[in-house]
């Protein structure tokens, strides 16, 4: 096959990972999809891979991300993982739905290309290694809309759909997200081959995340506990940004965990409405493990999961617990500047803790809902810091209460704390989104794109690419859920 027409000249590989060769991968083929059409494309990643804006026109790159057809250069592979699951040991894994092509070189760097769902691997378990439309639609828009707020995360390129049937809990069509991320390297890759006393194997992939991801490299000391103190810090900052911006992962196991800080694996997700820190997004989740006011500890878990593997190559248990002690600052640290910046303050003063926790404390309560709550607070703060009354400026806030005396209370507070930062409201309007991907917009997306109409799966994608500005003509969009969206 041709290069596509629209990535001409064709692109340079270079294949980091797959050079590792065996037992890190296994060198595999795609399954063909029957009848592929485009469903979406992320135009905005294309433009940041370095791509002319006509680079899906030629249907040889259809072909390509439907996985029929090569692309010249690509070497498909599937890697071997370990992981606990709900806390649970579940032995080997893998890329059961995801075959990598390998690396690209683009203007972001290395960028590593994987195909979701084009059919069975080695470590597919029995399964057959597809994906649906309704979850590769609600991967691709989410991955996309965690950029544009900022937070760290793997990115998706498209979904190709397929009239191929396939049979979950009830018979569904096929389709294929293209994801990309600089690499998908999860502390399950270091937790089998620690498992299964390989040493070598695990200080290979330490050295290749030092080499050729960069991490741990201004730190000092082994490099196994170099790359350990980079993770640390790295996934404290995204469990920061998920608990700022409500957003419930589901699914923490530690083979969903990345090594370099990136929200992996859009499974059952959900960013919250009404505020609730007990809110459970997995219906499988019984226990509530990864109830969002847990998943900073269930990261600081899985992080003890990734230092005991490392124990494979470091035999100091002091010297990894050191560095994993200090996981609970660095998340306070982290998250107290992202709470910060939702509150539009540059300065630090000794008591914005507890003016946050205030207001959550309120905020559970009243189960007010989480996106609309600080979008009408950046507002209200933009119109009282141009002159605007406290009572009209704030009425909007205030509305949402069912228990007025406890906002009101905390509202002085936070005029009293912003005598000193003039330009609040300005900078809120620029951390707290107006549209988040809520659940049941991705629902009534995909209920159209399963009738064949992709529209809304477009325009939402295009609003959400830009979540913090007015839209105005989707305004219903960044409106409280309808009734049946809590089912």
């Amino acid at each position: 096959m041709r290069s596509p027409k629209g990535l001409h000249p064709a692109p340079h590989w270079s294949h980091r990972y797959v050079r590792l060769g065996a037992p890190f991968v296994t060198p595999w083929q795609p399954t063909p999809l029957p009848a592929p059409h485009w469903v979406a494309r992320s135009d905005a990643l294309a433009r940041d891979l370095g791509w002319p804006d006509d680079w899906a026109e030629d249907s040889g790159l259809l072909d390509v991300l439907a996985g029929n057809q090569p692309w010249p250069g690509s070497e498909p592979c599937a890697s071997v993982y370990s992981g606990h699951q709900f806390g649970v040991w579940a032995g080997q894994l893998g890329d059961g739905r995801a075959l990598g092509l390998g690396e690209m070189e683009t203007p972001m760097g290395p960028q590593e290309f994987q195909l979701k769902g084009a059919g069975p691997t080695p470590f597919s378990r029995r399964g057959d290694g597809r994906a649906v439309l309704r979850s590769s639609i609600r991967e691709f828009l989410c991955s996309e809309a965690m950029h544009a707020l900022g937070i760290p995360t793997t990115r998706a390129l498209a979904v190709v759909g397929s009239p191929a049937k396939v049979l979950r809990e009830s018979i569904e069509t096929a389709a294929v997200v293209t994801r990309v991320a600089p690499s998908f390297i999860r502390f399950g890759h270091f937790e089998h081959f620690a498992a299964n006393d390989q040493p070598e194997a695990v200080a290979k992939l330490v050295e290749f995340g030092r080499t050729q991801l960069g991490l741990g490299l201004h730190a000092t000391g082994p490099a196994a506990l170099a790359l350990l103190q980079d993770v640390v810090d790295r996934t404290a900052l995204m469990l920061a940004h998920w608990q700022a911006v409500g957003f419930c992962h589901g699914v923490m196991n530690t083979d969903n965990m990345s090594i370099l800080g990136l929200t992996l694996d859009y499974g059952p997700f959900q960013f919250m409405d009404a505020y609730d820190s007990g809110h459970i997004c997995n219906h499988t989740d019984t226990q509530g493990r990864y109830a969002f006011a847990r998943q900073p500890r269930i990261g600081h878990w899985n992080l003890h999961a990734l230092g005991q593997a490392l124990m494979a190559v470091v035999d100091d248990a002091d010297a990894i617990l050191a560095l994993l002690d200090p996981y609970p600052t660095l998340f306070q640290q982290h998250w107290l500047g992202q709470m910060r910046a939702k509150l539009g303050c540059v300065q630090t003063h000794a008591g914005d803790s507890d003016l946050i926790h205030a207001l959550l404390e309120w905020m559970q309560s009243d189960r007010v809902d989480h996106t609309i709550f600080w979008r009408r607070l950046s507002h209200a703060v933009l119109r009282w810091q141009s002159g605007a009354p406290v009572e009209s400026a704030f009425e909007p806030v205030t509305d949402l209460a069912l228990q007025r005396p406890p906002l009101d209370a905390w509202l002085q507070r936070l005029r009293q704390r912003l005598i000193d930062e003039p330009d609040a409201g300005t900078r809120m309007m620029r951390h707290n989104p107006k549209f988040v991907l809520r659940n049941h917009l991705a629902e009534l997306a995909i209920r159209s794109a399963q009738s064949g109409d992709f529209a809304m799966v477009r325009d939402l994608l295009e609003v959400l690419q830009s979540p913090y500005d007015e839209h105005p003509t989707h305004e219903a969009w960044a409106d409280f859920p309808p009734e049946w969206a809590s089912h």
